[in-house]
């Protein structure tokens, strides 16, 4: 039973990791020579590491480039697809402090249909709706490792907590330097504009 359990799941493996395997050794996996390489865990106890066969590789382990070239693969993290509009609660709570002429306060922003006391909602949505892509986070950070123009854009800060596109999100914003500057920017009309 486990001979054929580990046989099932070297199958599946090979299935899935031969595309892979062939664009990691810079060949098609139907190209002529392309062979599916099945794959062992670790974990499992083999003779064949001994010198011996096992069931899987009954000549003993392959030693291909391809093989090689799979066992370094590290395939990414996929974030989860973003939540369709209709089964998704897109509330955000907008915080905004030291832009001043009445932009300062709280503002509740629903989008999907847009409402909420935020004073631009259907702009905000549309903004949000227009930035949102697959596998990028819409309201990340700066990487620590940008560099930034030492410009300072104000005293403004905000923060952005709540659910878009079936996410949490909890985020903060300031006009620091050149990068965060650009970031506030990019999010107008979500934030109030605000000037240096």
């Amino acid at each position: 039973m486990l001979r054929r359990l580990l046989l099932a799941a070297a199958v599946s493996a090979t299935a899935a990791l031969s595309s892979v395997s062939g664009a990691v050794a810079g060949t098609p996996a139907d190209a002529p020579g392309a062979l599916p390489v099945p794959l062992v865990s670790p974990s499992v106890p083999s003779t064949a590491s001994a010198g011996g066969t096992s069931p899987l590789f009954p000549a003993g382990p392959p030693s291909s480039p391809a093989l090689a070239a799979v066992r370094g693969v590290v395939l990414p993290a996929l974030m989860p697809p973003p939540a369709r509009p209709d089964d998704s609660s897109d509330r955000l709570t907008v915080t905004v402090d030291g832009v001043g002429g009445g932009a300062d306060g709280t503002f509740e922003l629903e989008c999907h249909p847009a409402g909420g006391t935020h004073t631009r909602a259907a702009e905000a949505c549309d903004r949000l709706d227009r930035m949102t892509t697959w596998g990028k986070d819409t309201f990340a950070p700066v990487p620590p490792d940008s560099l930034c123009t030492m410009v300072y854009g104000g005293p403004a800060t905000a923060r952005v907590t709540g659910t878009w596109a079936g996410r949490p999100v909890d985020a903060r914003y300031d006009r620091s330097n050149g990068c965060e500057i650009s970031r506030w920017n990019a999010l107008v009309p979500v934030l109030p504009g605000a000037r240096s």
